[in-house]
Protein backbone atom coordinates (compact mmCIF):
# COMPACT_ATOMS: atom_id res chain seq x y z
CA UNK A 1 0.00 0.00 0.00
CA UNK A 2 1.44 3.96 -0.60
CA UNK A 3 1.59 6.06 2.09
CA UNK A 4 0.48 9.64 0.92
CA UNK A 5 4.02 10.31 0.52
CA UNK A 6 5.14 8.04 -1.93
CA UNK A 7 1.89 9.11 -3.73
CA UNK A 8 2.65 12.63 -4.26
CA UNK A 9 6.17 11.56 -5.14
CA UNK A 10 4.84 9.72 -8.08
CA UNK A 11 2.91 12.93 -9.22
CA UNK A 12 5.84 15.27 -8.96
CA UNK A 13 7.55 12.18 -10.98
CA UNK A 14 5.06 12.21 -13.41
CA UNK A 15 4.87 15.70 -14.00
CA UNK A 16 8.52 15.79 -14.72
CA UNK A 17 7.95 12.61 -17.00
CA UNK A 18 10.27 10.77 -14.93
CA UNK A 19 10.35 7.08 -16.01
CA UNK A 20 10.22 5.52 -12.78
CA UNK A 21 7.37 7.24 -12.09
CA UNK A 22 5.82 6.51 -14.95
CA UNK A 23 6.51 2.73 -15.07
CA UNK A 24 5.32 2.63 -11.43
CA UNK A 25 1.77 3.80 -11.88
CA UNK A 26 2.11 1.61 -14.80
CA UNK A 27 2.58 -1.38 -13.21
CA UNK A 28 0.07 -0.65 -10.18
CA UNK A 29 -2.62 0.26 -11.91
CA UNK A 30 -2.98 -1.07 -15.58
CA UNK A 31 -4.07 -4.55 -14.71
CA UNK A 32 -6.51 -2.46 -12.67
CA UNK A 33 -8.08 -0.60 -15.59
CA UNK A 34 -7.33 -3.98 -18.18
CA UNK A 35 -9.68 -5.93 -15.89
CA UNK A 36 -12.24 -3.19 -15.74
CA UNK A 37 -12.21 -2.66 -19.24
CA UNK A 38 -12.23 -6.60 -19.88
CA UNK A 39 -15.13 -7.35 -17.84
CA UNK A 40 -17.29 -4.50 -19.25
CA UNK A 41 -17.47 -5.44 -22.84
CA UNK A 42 -14.40 -4.18 -24.05
CA UNK A 43 -10.87 -5.64 -25.28
CA UNK A 44 -7.27 -5.60 -24.56
CA UNK A 45 -6.16 -2.54 -27.28
CA UNK A 46 -9.45 -0.54 -25.91
CA UNK A 47 -7.37 -0.71 -22.37
CA UNK A 48 -4.19 0.21 -23.50
CA UNK A 49 -6.31 3.29 -25.21
CA UNK A 50 -8.44 3.94 -22.23
CA UNK A 51 -5.33 3.18 -19.55
CA UNK A 52 -2.91 6.01 -21.96
CA UNK A 53 -6.16 8.32 -22.04
CA UNK A 54 -6.83 8.23 -18.12
CA UNK A 55 -2.55 8.25 -17.62
CA UNK A 56 -2.83 11.69 -19.50
CA UNK A 57 -5.29 13.06 -18.06
CA UNK A 58 -3.00 12.41 -14.50
CA UNK A 59 -0.36 13.92 -15.89
CA UNK A 60 -2.30 17.31 -17.11
CA UNK A 61 -3.47 17.16 -13.37
CA UNK A 62 -0.07 16.44 -12.09
CA UNK A 63 1.25 19.55 -13.75
CA UNK A 64 -1.48 22.13 -12.55
CA UNK A 65 -0.97 24.34 -9.59
CA UNK A 66 -4.60 23.99 -8.67
CA UNK A 67 -4.73 20.11 -8.59
CA UNK A 68 -5.34 18.31 -4.97
CA UNK A 69 -5.45 14.91 -4.90
CA UNK A 70 -8.03 13.77 -2.43
CA UNK A 71 -7.92 10.10 -2.81
CA UNK A 72 -5.48 7.09 -3.26
CA UNK A 73 -3.74 7.30 -7.05
CA UNK A 74 -5.65 4.01 -7.60
CA UNK A 75 -8.69 5.41 -6.94
CA UNK A 76 -8.25 8.04 -9.10
CA UNK A 77 -6.48 6.23 -12.46
CA UNK A 78 -9.86 4.09 -11.87
CA UNK A 79 -12.25 6.74 -11.48
CA UNK A 80 -11.21 8.33 -14.51
CA UNK A 81 -10.46 5.03 -16.40
CA UNK A 82 -14.24 4.07 -15.62
CA UNK A 83 -15.51 7.64 -16.92
CA UNK A 84 -13.63 7.52 -20.09
CA UNK A 85 -14.72 3.78 -20.77
CA UNK A 86 -18.42 4.92 -20.03
CA UNK A 87 -18.19 7.56 -22.19
CA UNK A 88 -16.70 5.66 -25.08
CA UNK A 89 -19.22 3.47 -24.68
CA UNK A 90 -22.12 5.68 -24.64
CA UNK A 91 -20.47 7.18 -28.15
CA UNK A 92 -20.81 3.47 -29.59
CA UNK A 93 -23.99 3.30 -28.04
CA UNK A 94 -23.38 0.77 -25.87
CA UNK A 95 -23.94 2.25 -22.86
CA UNK A 96 -27.44 3.91 -21.93
CA UNK A 97 -26.99 5.18 -18.73
CA UNK A 98 -26.24 8.72 -17.71
CA UNK A 99 -22.49 9.06 -17.08
CA UNK A 100 -23.00 12.13 -14.84
CA UNK A 101 -25.00 10.09 -11.78
CA UNK A 102 -23.05 7.16 -12.07
CA UNK A 103 -20.54 8.67 -8.65
CA UNK A 104 -23.90 8.91 -7.23
CA UNK A 105 -24.94 5.55 -7.74
CA UNK A 106 -22.22 4.15 -6.75
CA UNK A 107 -18.92 5.52 -5.04
CA UNK A 108 -15.56 4.73 -6.91
CA UNK A 109 -13.88 3.57 -3.75
CA UNK A 110 -16.67 0.70 -3.25
CA UNK A 111 -16.41 -0.84 -6.16
CA UNK A 112 -12.73 -0.63 -6.27
CA UNK A 113 -12.68 -2.44 -3.32
CA UNK A 114 -14.76 -4.84 -4.85
CA UNK A 115 -12.73 -5.57 -7.79
CA UNK A 116 -9.62 -5.71 -5.70
CA UNK A 117 -11.07 -8.81 -3.86
CA UNK A 118 -12.59 -10.34 -6.94
CA UNK A 119 -8.88 -9.85 -8.44
CA UNK A 120 -7.37 -11.71 -5.42
CA UNK A 121 -10.08 -14.59 -5.61
CA UNK A 122 -8.72 -14.82 -9.78
CA UNK A 123 -5.35 -15.20 -8.33
CA UNK A 124 -6.16 -17.70 -5.84
CA UNK A 125 -7.97 -19.48 -8.58
CA UNK A 126 -5.24 -19.88 -10.79
CA UNK A 127 -3.28 -20.61 -8.03
CA UNK A 128 -5.58 -23.89 -7.63
CA UNK A 129 -5.63 -24.56 -11.60
CA UNK A 130 -1.84 -24.62 -11.56
CA UNK A 131 -1.99 -27.56 -8.62
CA UNK A 132 -5.21 -29.59 -9.70
CA UNK A 133 -2.82 -31.52 -12.73
CA UNK A 134 -3.89 -33.26 -15.68
CA UNK A 135 -6.05 -33.66 -17.42
CA UNK A 136 -8.18 -31.79 -15.25
CA UNK A 137 -6.56 -28.37 -15.51
CA UNK A 138 -6.79 -29.29 -19.77
CA UNK A 139 -10.39 -30.63 -19.31
CA UNK A 140 -11.70 -27.58 -17.36
CA UNK A 141 -9.85 -25.71 -19.56
CA UNK A 142 -11.41 -26.66 -22.64
CA UNK A 143 -15.29 -26.72 -20.87
CA UNK A 144 -15.07 -23.38 -19.35
CA UNK A 145 -12.75 -21.19 -21.06
CA UNK A 146 -12.43 -23.01 -24.55
CA UNK A 147 -16.57 -23.33 -24.45
CA UNK A 148 -15.88 -26.97 -26.32
CA UNK A 149 -19.24 -29.14 -25.87
CA UNK A 150 -18.93 -32.38 -23.95
CA UNK A 151 -18.65 -34.30 -27.25
CA UNK A 152 -15.96 -32.72 -28.33
CA UNK A 153 -14.30 -33.08 -24.87
CA UNK A 154 -14.81 -37.02 -25.24
CA UNK A 155 -13.02 -37.31 -28.82
CA UNK A 156 -10.46 -34.33 -27.36
CA UNK A 157 -9.44 -36.80 -24.53
CA UNK A 158 -10.36 -40.19 -25.67
CA UNK A 159 -13.46 -40.66 -23.32
CA UNK A 160 -16.24 -43.31 -24.52
CA UNK A 161 -18.50 -40.86 -24.85
CA UNK A 162 -19.79 -37.13 -23.95
CA UNK A 163 -21.31 -38.65 -20.53
CA UNK A 164 -18.27 -40.02 -19.41
CA UNK A 165 -16.72 -36.85 -20.15
CA UNK A 166 -19.24 -34.94 -18.06
CA UNK A 167 -18.76 -37.20 -14.65
CA UNK A 168 -14.94 -36.62 -15.63
CA UNK A 169 -15.26 -32.85 -15.61
CA UNK A 170 -17.56 -32.80 -12.35
CA UNK A 171 -14.84 -35.00 -10.81
CA UNK A 172 -12.21 -32.42 -11.53
CA UNK A 173 -14.35 -29.56 -10.87
CA UNK A 174 -14.86 -30.77 -6.96
CA UNK A 175 -11.04 -31.50 -6.80
CA UNK A 176 -10.82 -27.41 -8.39
CA UNK A 177 -13.03 -26.36 -5.64
CA UNK A 178 -11.24 -28.41 -2.60
CA UNK A 179 -8.32 -26.54 -3.66
CA UNK A 180 -9.48 -23.32 -4.20
CA UNK A 181 -11.38 -23.44 -0.37
CA UNK A 182 -8.35 -24.58 1.35
CA UNK A 183 -6.25 -21.89 0.10
CA UNK A 184 -9.08 -19.04 0.46
CA UNK A 185 -9.38 -20.50 4.01
CA UNK A 186 -5.76 -20.56 4.97
CA UNK A 187 -5.24 -16.70 3.12
CA UNK A 188 -3.21 -17.85 0.99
Amino acid sequence: MSTPEQEITLLKGLAQNDRVAIETLYRENYNMVQAFILNNNGSVDDARDIFQETIMVLYEKANSNTFELNCKIKTYVYSVCRRLWLKKLQQLQRYSGQIDSIEEIVPVEEELEEHEKKNNDFILMDAAMSKIGEPCKSLLDAYYLQNKNMQAIAAEFGYTNSDNAKTQKYKCLMRLKKIFFAQYKNGQ
